[in-house]
């Protein structure tokens, strides 16, 4: 679908004009937006636009690094959305004139749709021409980046805070979960970071003091976006580091109880492997009391074991 937004010169916004339309000389500039297009459509980048090829090249091969190109009258930008749910990275391409912005998307992006319906509502805004429009859709897409961190943030603190009675195995489960959607959001948003920073310092791309200081809050938010990242991801790592050194603490536990008892027995076995030799000449065998002997020096033995590994400590650990 193609839909169109033109700023004329009685000051006026027309949205939907065919695309012949827009070359008008009262047309001042003009926003295209080609979101999940047809086959047809796609040939519009080509055969009305005449972008270069390479561009068009990167159009239709998605998930690209988020770039900029410079081609003769006009910018190249390769921008990512995340889908709120998958956290998956979907390419947004954006051909940045004085006179134009053309936007190619494959999806129906609710960013999109949000930049959209804002520059039809701030009618103030309709003067600043392009690189206004361009600022708001680059604004509404970063944006949504800060909703993606919260929700696993969220997540986070429910992994921190309501671990009670959950097995280990599904704790670790879920902290690597949270790592990899961080990794995700990690790969879009650093990007991002640098291709602003290389907008910013751009000598091709015009823009007054106030439009720079616009963009420049969007850096600032990548900024925030990145330190936050790194920060969750530290934490799961120490989440994870804890409830590990915790498993083992357990596991060492048991082991200790395990060669306490061994121990014990150890010596108690040995005794009871003699006596059951059955040779015939044992002086022991044949007295009266030797049983009962044997079975006392045993318990003695085993208590005297028990409290000597108390006294050291060994079941306060």
């Amino acid at each position: 679908m193609i839909r169109t937004m033109a700023f004329t010169t009685q000051h006026e916004l027309l949205t939907n004009l065919p695309l012949e339309q827009l070359d008008n000389e009262n047309i001042v500039w003009y926003w295209v937006d080609l979101q999940a297009p047809s086959d047809m459509e796609k040939k519009m980048l080509s055969e009305f636009f005449q972008f270069h090829p390479l561009a068009i090249e990167d159009c239709f091969h998605s998930l690209q690094r988020p770039k900029l190109d410079y081609y003769e009258g006009y910018n190249f930008f390769v921008f990512h959305s995340l889908h709120k749910n998958t956290f998956e990275r979907r390419e947004v391409d954006v051909f940045l004139a004085k006179k134009y912005i053309v936007t190619y998307h494959d999806e129906i992006l609710p960013e999109m749709d949000l930049a959209w319906n804002r520059m039809l509502q701030y009618k103030s805004s309709w003067k600043e021409g392009t690189i206004y429009a361009f600022y708001v859709m680059l604004d509404k897409l970063v944006d949504e980046y800060f909703s993606i961190v919260y929700q696993l943030e969220d997540e986070l603190n429910d992994v921190d805070s309501k671990n009670k009675g959950k097995r280990l195995e599904l704790l670790i489960n879920q902290i690597f979960d949270i790592r990899s959607k961080l990794l995700k959001l990690r790969r879009a948003v650093f990007p991002m970071r640098d291709l602003l920073y290389r907008l910013l310092n751009s000598t091709h791309i015009e823009m007054s003091a106030d439009q720079r200081s616009h963009f420049e809050d969007i850096y600032d938010h990548l900024l925030k976006l990145a330190e936050m990242i790194e920060t969750n991801r530290e934490l799961t790592s120490d989440i994870r580091d804890n409830y590990l050194s915790i498993n083992a603490n357990r596991t060492n536990s048991t082991m200790m109880v395990l060669t306490v008892i061994t121990t014990i027995f150890m010596p108690l076995s040995f005794i009871a492997g003699i006596y059951g030799m059955n040779f015939e000449y044992m002086p022991e065998l044949s007295w009266k009391y030797g049983y009962f002997v044997v079975l006392g020096l045993m318990a003695v033995l085993g208590l005297s074991m028990y409290f000597w590994f108390r006294h050291k400590g060994w079941f306060d650990r």
